[in-house]
């Protein structure tokens, strides 16, 4: 077998790839590098690609502050509740759109109408308040129930798992529910980790219907003080003069370490779910 040798067409995609790359990972890097740095050092090389002084003064004040505790608190339990509904109800309606069941085509349907219709803002905010979940966490967590591209997905998989599976398993005697969670869900361990992270990311970045709904800052999720503290550091800085007297500490710090505090817990995930999102990604090609 002879091995394929570098063409300079293939030295130029290297090069732009590297390009591409690195201009991807460098905001990142900067990010963290700007909320371990003083001021000074900041001012001096805002753009640095390696700090002359570290300081951990910036995530001292971040918590220090008691309002991104609690933000962090209310989206690790949307994350966690979040995630487990939609999962939840994706699996039981992908599964049961696989079956020949009366009205199947027109509850696609109805399902397909609302990717590109809705009732508007105004009647969406009225039924929450008609729901009772105005200040209250589960706002962030009921009313989304599954992405429809998502269940898709998920349904094309489980039209391809063969049908011999479930048939051997109904002569033994196992019901519908036996058999999605005794031989369909191990066999869909992929797809089912890669729209789990997935998941979890739209749930960690939740921030929508906390702005709508929530008015109480102790239940306001993490990306919605996050955006409090990058629209106004000082002020956030002020409030907390009288705790960090001695910290030395300045708002593009503050700004970044909450940016770093915010990204870090849900990519920490990425290498637990590494080998099913690889897999995953190619599983569960579109199809009617």
């Amino acid at each position: 077998m002879t091995k394929r040798k570098f063409t300079v067409v293939d030295i130029i995609i290297l090069i732009l790839l590297t390009i591409f790359g690195l201009a991807v990972l460098y905001p990142f890097y900067n990010a963290i590098l700007v909320s371990l740095v003083p001021q000074h050092v900041y001012a001096e090389s805002p753009f640095m690609l390696w700090p002359d002084e570290i300081t951990l003064d910036a995530y001292k004040q971040v918590f220090n502050d008691q309002t991104l505790i609690n933000g962090m608190k209310t989206t690790v339990i949307v994350t966690f509740l979040g995630t487990v509904y939609n999962m939840l109800i994706t699996i039981l309606t992908s599964y049961a759109l696989t079956k020949d069941i009366p009205g199947r085509k027109f509850i696609n349907y109805l399902i397909l109408f609302t990717m590109f219709f809705s009732g508007g803002l105004i009647p969406y905010y009225l039924l929450i308040k008609n729901l009772g979940l105005i200040n209250n966490i589960l706002v962030m967590v009921l009313p989304m129930g599954f992405n429809i591209m998502y269940m898709i997905v998920l349904r094309s998989f489980f039209n391809d798992i063969p049908d011999a599976l479930e048939e051997s398993a109904k002569i033994d005697g196992a019901n519908d529910f036996i058999i999605l969670f005794k031989i369909i869900l191990p066999l869909s361990l992929p797809i089912l980790a890669t729209l789990s992270l997935y998941y979890g990311v739209n749930r960690w970045n939740e921030w929508y219907h906390g702005m709508l709904f929530i008015t109480s800052p102790d239940i306001m999720p993490l990306q919605l003080v996050l955006r409090n503290i990058v629209q106004d550091a000082s002020k956030f800085l002020q409030g907390n003069t009288a705790a960090m007297a001695n910290v030395e500490t300045f708002s593009e710090g503050i700004q970044m370490a909450s940016v770093v505090t915010t990204m870090f817990p849900i990519m920490m995930l990425y290498p637990f779910l590494q080998r099913y999102f690889l897999s995953g990604l190619t599983l569960g090609a579109v199809k009617s």
